[in-house]
């Protein structure tokens, strides 16, 4: 039976210029949660504020969200929640400042809760908005955790990288502004761009897909390829820019209901061990799974519908033909310099792969030896099934 759909919360706004709706929201005190300096160095941060004090709410700022932000950043946020009492979240940057705002949420509302393991399943997820809402303002093109349920969050002891989704943790407010965008380095646009990628192909294979997530993740798909390396070449030309931000959003409403597959099972794993960043990760991992899971007739007949769709003579030959062209290495070997600790590793992370949430959404469910089979091949760049 198919799942009940929830694609944003209360408003979603894109387009340039949208930034300014932060005027109308009818709310009292903000905490701006972000990564760093460079949105207050790039003006973006300043605006934000202008917006909001525009609008007489007060604001402060917590600056410090870290790269796959940690349980402990998490708590130290939501103890700064605490002490200001906002009535609004707001957070403003990539990836790891979303997940980090949203984990702050959850343990500002519920002042009983401490520990990581509390909010991790089996236990029950608790509820939000009592205290305060949230508004997400991306400024990369790829997470797409402003319309996403799920944040990922490092376990400070392990170093280990945990996901957890929740409808509870759908933003209330979307602000995708392509201007907030426009200072995003190459790299990070090519690796953000196939993150998006990546949520919308694995959408659509999904064994949870259904008609509404097929019709977003192969628009999302078809823009992604029309627009990514040109945005990457040309990365001040907001059209493009604007095009990958919506691709994204609509990619995210796609996998945040019916899932993702083993791209991310084993691109949170290569986080986990070794901090390889998660978009590229993806973009590494995503032609070898696609090769596998081609190896089984149902993933085959997948592909090939999706290759039709998008008037495609190969989806893989499309995906590494753009890697090539933004720089993105070909195998894990190329990041991954110490072979030897790879090696030790790989059973250990086939392990973490098979028992990741993502693995059970993958059209084809791959067994503890295949798991190493597929690591191996993207580290030593081997051809999946000759």
């Amino acid at each position: 039976m198919m799942r009940p759909m929830k694609l944003a919360g209360d408003q979603l706004m894109f387009g340039e210029g949208c930034l300014a709706h932060l005027e109308t929201l009818p709310f009292k005190k903000a905490f701006i949660v972000t990564s760093g300096r460079i949105l207050e160095e790039t003006g973006i941060l300043p605006k934000v504020r202008e917006h909001l004090t525009n609008a007489k709410m007060q604001t402060t700022t917590f600056y410090d969200v870290e790269p796959d932000p940690s349980f402990n950043t998490i708590m130290a946020g939501a103890n700064e929640m605490k002490k200001f009492n906002p009535d609004v979240i707001i957070a403003v940057g990539g990836g790891s400042a979303m997940d980090a705002a949203k984990g702050m949420w959850i343990y500002y509302e519920h002042e009983e809760l401490s520990t990581l393991e509390e909010i991790l399943p089996p236990n029950q997820f608790p509820t939000l908005r009592n205290k305060a809402k949230m508004v997400c303002i991306p400024s990369t093109s790829g997470t797409a955790s402003e319309v996403s349920r799920s944040i990922v969050v490092t376990d400070n002891v392990t170093g280990f990288k945990h996901g957890l989704g929740n409808m509870e943790m759908m933003p209330d407010y979307a602000i995708c502004d392509p201007l907030v965008t426009a200072s995003m380095p190459k790299s990070l646009t090519a690796a953000t761009g196939m993150d998006a990628l990546t949520h919308a192909v694995e959408a659509f294979t999904s064994n949870r897909a259904n008609h509404v997530s097929d019709v977003l993740a192969v628009s999302a798909i078809k823009d992604i390829i029309n627009n990514l390396v040109n945005a990457y070449n040309e990365p001040t030309n907001l059209v493009y820019r604007e095009n990958m931000l919506n691709a994204s959003v609509v990619a995210g409403m796609a996998f945040t209901n019916v899932s993702l597959g083993i791209v991310h099972s084993i691109a949170h794993t290569l986080g986990s061990y070794f901090h390889v960043p998660h978009g590229l990760a993806n973009a590494i991992m995503l032609p070898y799974v696609i090769r596998f899971n081609m190896l089984e007739s149902q993933g085959k007949k997948r592909y090939q519908e999706l290759e039709e769709q998008l008037n495609l003579s190969s989806i893989i030959n499309t995906i590494e033909d753009m890697n090539k062209k933004m720089n993105i290495p070909a195998s894990l070997n190329e990041i991954i310099k110490d072979e030897d600790l790879f090696t030790s590793k790989i059973e250990e992370m086939a392990a973490m792969s098979l028992k990741d949430g993502c693995t059970k959404t993958n059209p084809v469910i791959p067994t503890f030896d295949q798991f190493k089979y597929i690591i191996k091949a993207a580290y030593h760049k081997e051809l999946i099934g000759e």
